[in-house]
């Protein structure tokens, strides 16, 4: 039964690559099936058909030779082959008595341009040609013209015409599911493109918050150990401890979010909870012992969507680093984060001379500007890119960022994250919330 289906299946496969060949072969059998045909007498209303009481004619036989070669052509003219066969059984009709089953040939015409063209050619050419042929059957044979001979004439290009018609639909249906599927799969990878890029997104934003935070504390520490290291030594190692610890942290968060770019099998890397406000002050710690003096007010005590609390812990971490690096000496920051309605309000504020006033190319607290090879005013480690990240990080879960210079000097960042957050595309950085200064 598995070898005669496979054969089937090979045959089947070989003549759809090869369609003359299977048109050659059905109009050979159309041909022997109208002169079998042609051999049968019709019965005479009592009995049935009587099989070898007639012998076709030999032009007969010509028109059923012309009709069966006509569908050779089928697939590449099916309006011409449908309008030649017609015409040929329309002949034998008028001619022929009795006639000849040329009709037959008619009847695969029509199916044919059934099946490859649109309904409503369909029904134009099929009423046609199902009128005429009968028409004619009824005139000109030599049958009684209610005899079912000819009402068969009708009913055989009408099924004709139905069959193709249904063809075409099914074949319609199927190539729209097909194209539907390719259109699904390339959605599909355009989809795990667009994860990737956002992930890879989120990646970069949290390794520029690990890097920019932690990178600044250990140079102010380092600064602080090498300015006291000869007249306070005690200081210098306390200093040095705080560089270690602000190093060891930046390792351990670096190990976690290089963790997930590992491929599938690669060790498992040691994992930890995103960080959050539950350690803020953990965070604020680190800046206090850095020199920069921070005071926290923390009304939300409640528990915030994993995002929405990354990115409030983000906004923060990357503010005060910016307060660290551009405030200048003696600047105080202040935290707040408050919960108002369906949204947590997020403000950094400090004292400093922020970024109202500075001349171009003056390093915040006077420090050296790039002409000595330091830091452009609003530009640190991060290029300028943190106020960026935080406002994207911000927009992307619908919320919305401001920051810019405080009325009598000193800077502030607020951001107003959904409580209910959401995922969608960053707007563009400068465009949503914000003037788009940079620190």
């Amino acid at each position: 039964m598995t070898t005669l289906s496979s054969g089937f299946a090979r045959a089947r496969r070989w003549l759809r690559d090869h369609p003359l060949a299977f048109d050659a072969a059905l109009a050979f059998c159309t041909l022997v099936a109208m002169i079998f045909s042609s051999f049968t007498a019709p019965g005479d209303g009592h009995g049935p058909p009587a099989f070898g009481a007639r012998t076709p004619e030999l032009f007969s036989v010509f028109l059923m030779t012309l009709a069966a070669a006509a569908l050779g052509l089928r697939r590449r003219r099916p309006m011409q082959v449908l309008a030649v066969t017609a015409a040929l059984a329309a002949v034998e009709y008028i001619v022929m008595d009795p006639p000849a089953p040329v009709v037959m040939s008619t009847v695969i015409a029509l199916y044919t341009v059934a099946s490859r063209t649109d309904r409503p050619t369909t029904w134009r050419v099929g009423l046609l040609t199902m009128g005429g042929l009968t028409a004619a059957a009824m005139v000109f044979g030599s049958t009684p013209w209610y005899s079912q001979e000819n009402f068969g004439v009708f009913a055989w290009t009408g099924l004709a015409s139905a069959a193709g018609d249904a063809v075409r639909s099914r074949r319609a249906f199927v190539d729209a599911i097909r194209e539907r599927a390719e259109r699904a799969e390339r959605t599909r990878e355009e989809e795990a493109r667009r994860r990737v890029a956002e992930e890879r997104l989120r990646i970069a934003r949290d390794l520029h918050d690990v890097v920019a935070h932690h990178i600044a504390l250990v140079n102010v520490q380092a600064g602080v150990a090498a300015h006291v290291m000869d007249k306070r030594p005690d200081q210098a190692k306390e200093a040095l401890a705080h560089v270690r610890d602000a190093s060891r942290s930046a390792l351990n968060e670096l190990r976690v979010t290089v963790g997930l770019l590992r491929q599938q099998g690669d060790p498992e890397a040691p994992t930890e909870p995103a960080p959050g406000l539950a350690v803020l002050g953990e965070l604020v710690a680190t800046f206090r012992n850095a020199g920069l003096p921070v005071e926290v007010a923390c009304a939300d005590r409640e528990r915030l969507p994993a995002a929405v609390d990354l990115a409030a812990y983000r906004v923060i971490q990357e503010a005060l680093t910016n307060v660290r690096k551009h405030a200048g000496a003696g600047a105080r920051a202040e935290v707040s984060v408050v919960r108002v309605g369906a949204t947590t309000e997020v403000t950094v504020l400090d004292n400093g001379r922020g970024s109202a006033g500075r001349r171009p190319g003056a390093a915040p607290g006077g420090g050296p500007g790039p002409a000595d090879g330091g830091p452009a005013d609003g530009q640190g480690l991060d290029g300028g890119h943190g106020l960026v990240g935080m406002r994207e990080r911000v927009t992307a879960l619908g919320g919305a960022l401001t920051a810019g210079p405080r009325y009598g000097g000193g800077f502030r960042v607020h951001a107003i994250l959904p409580v209910e957050a959401r995922t969608g595309e960053p707007d563009r950085p400068g465009t949503a919330g914000g003037t788009g200064l940079r620190r």
